[in-house]
């Protein structure tokens, strides 16, 4: 008997995925890009604050701070919006594009007409803006995800419904964190910036305008608002450049005839019948007319005391004037120069007018520019001969943390390994007068480290009384008055008047302070308020 025949079973074919909906596709693309706009508003209004009211971490914290709890009143507010939801996320990316594309904008306006002593009134300007952006950006995901469960109820759990979301929100944070200080801000500037990511917002509303176009009650008037503010903003970013232009020279008072942003600071150089003058991030750093006596006190009372200097580190500087000082003493071989910002050597090597303030110093043979980070460059000489006669170290002020740890104890102890047994550094230390504390904290610091100090001053009419401070393994004293002991043909310094330099008058004198240490920068907190008092 013939077994009967076996039957194989045939595999069941396995369900085809569901296709993507254009819809759907389009609601998580909208989730990337309103995560992306909504980190841009953040970031500008961070940096803003941080540029117009003191460049200091307070800033960005209170600004985020400000914004995640404005994001979370928002969410809770999208409870509230039961009907027409689709509609309500249209106007609220208008309403988000419009307002947050113009922050920057409307903050630089607001800060060159409000009157002197607007700190405050500028300050609730930008929290309110702030408070407005985040509650708008809080309801946006919220709705977005609403909107994906009604239309696609089929294909979305919950958890799967809010892991998608959460996916391409966080993946737009990410993307906009990375091009916000390397790409956009170099390239577009803060205005241009907050104009772009605005009308992307509005591109997220036409989107909705378009796929939902059978769902939406009064079409037409939604059409017109996303018109109006498309209009608007185009003809914002068109006028972009001008508006910035017109906000620098109310600040600056005088022709700018140099203005860019690099990958590290806002640069203007300016030029008036007084002569040229550098602004970093609205800083001034020197002018033409008495830039020589900031920089001659600088350099020379180092070089001096150390006698014949073969071999000096210029640490900041970018513009060339302390090197063209260096320059001057006919023993120096070699100088190095470290700055952080390529786009500040190149600019004061290769444009004439500039060039000229320093001299041609910056092509001089005898320079090696690098352009790195001050403290990692130095701590990457592992060369037994990576040691120098004279440092001269010219950092901005201590105005936020991340120049304050070049002022600590840990970054002076590398200068210290860095520096020959008979040489000597000297730091750019701000007012004795007006920054008092400062001062003496930048000079406890040093002398934290096992250093030597001894303090000077000297009167810069841009800057007013200006503090340097001389450290060394071994005291400094005052040079004899031999032709060799300065270089011929200084403006300022005299040998014979050096030594008024470094007397202190009681208003200047020595005060009680403790070290600045790289876990408390005391010295950041000390200079926001004394130089706070005396912007009040």
């Amino acid at each position: 008997m013939s077994a009967p025949p076996v039957l194989c079973a045939q595999p069941a074919e396995s369900p085809s995925p569901p296709r993507v909906a254009p819809a759907e596709l389009a609601l998580l693309a909208s989730v990337f890009l309103i995560a992306a706009c909504g980190l841009v508003y953040e970031l500008a209004a961070g940096a803003l604050a941080s540029y117009l009211l003191g460049d200091s971490v307070l800033q960005f914290s209170t600004v985020i701070g400000t914004y995640l709890f404005a994001m979370g009143i928002g969410s809770w507010l999208s409870r509230f919006i039961e009907r027409q939801l689709i509609a309500h996320f249209l106007r609220i990316e208008l309403l988000v594009g419009l307002i947050g594309g113009l922050l920057p904008a409307a903050l630089f306006i607001a800060h060159n007409l409000l009157p002197a002593g607007h700190a405050l009134a500028f300050r609730v300007l930008l929290y309110a803006l702030v408070l407005v952006v985040g509650v708008l950006v809080g309801l946006e995901i919220p709705l977005v995800m609403r909107i994906l469960k009604r239309q696609f109820s089929d294909r979305y759990a919950l958890r799967d419904l809010v892991s998608q979301v959460l996916t391409f929100d966080y993946l737009g944070a990410l993307a906009v964190a990375l091009a916000f200080p390397l790409l956009l801000v170099p390239q577009l500037g803060l205005v241009r910036t907050g104009l772009a990511f605005g009308l992307l917002n509005a591109a997220v509303a036409v989107w909705a305008l378009a796929l939902f176009r059978g769902e939406l009650r009064r079409w037409g008037a939604h059409a017109l608002a996303c018109a109006g503010v498309v209009g608007v903003l185009l003809a914002a970013l068109a006028g972009a450049d001008r508006l910035t232009r017109w906000s620098e020279d109310r600040f600056y008072g005088e022709g700018i005839v140099y203005q860019a942003s690099s990958d590290y600071q806002r640069i203007v150089v300016t030029r008036g019948s007084a002569g040229t003058r550098l602004f970093l991030n609205g800083n001034l750093q020197f002018h033409e007319r008495d830039e020589y006596r900031y920089h001659e006190a600088l350099v020379h009372p180092a070089m001096a005391a150390h006698g014949a200097p073969k071999h000096v580190l210029v640490l900041g500087g970018g513009d060339g004037l302390a090197v063209r000082e260096v320059l001057k003493h006919p023993s120096v071989e070699q100088v190095t120069l470290v700055e952080l910002d390529p786009h500040m050597t190149r600019l004061f090597a290769e444009e004439p007018r500039l060039a000229a303030l320093n001299a041609g110093a910056l092509r001089s043979p005898k320079l090696r520019i690098v352009n790195a980070d001050a403290w990692t460059w130095l701590e990457q000489q592992r060369d037994a001969a990576a040691v120098w006669d004279v440092i001269v170290i010219d950092f901005p002020d201590p105005s936020n943390f991340a120049i304050g740890k070049l002022y600590t104890t840990s970054f002076y102890q590398v200068v210290d390994q860095h520096l020959a047994a008979g040489g000597y550094a000297v730091v750019q230390t701000t007012s004795p007068l007006l920054a008092r504390q400062s001062f003496w904290t930048v000079v406890a610091t040093l002398e934290a480290v096992g250093l030597r100090t001894a303090p000077y001053h000297a009167h810069v009419p841009s800057f007013g009384e200006w503090g340097f401070v001389l450290a060394s393994r071994r005291p400094w004293r005052i040079p004899t008055a031999t032709p060799a002991a300065l270089p011929a043909g200084l403006r300022f310094l005299t040998v014979e008047g050096m030594s008024a330099l470094f007397q202190f008058p009681p208003d200047m004198a020595r005060v009680a302070a403790e070290p600045s240490r790289l876990s408390d920068q005391r010295l950041v907190r000390v200079f926001e308020q004394e130089w706070g008092r005396v912007h009040e």
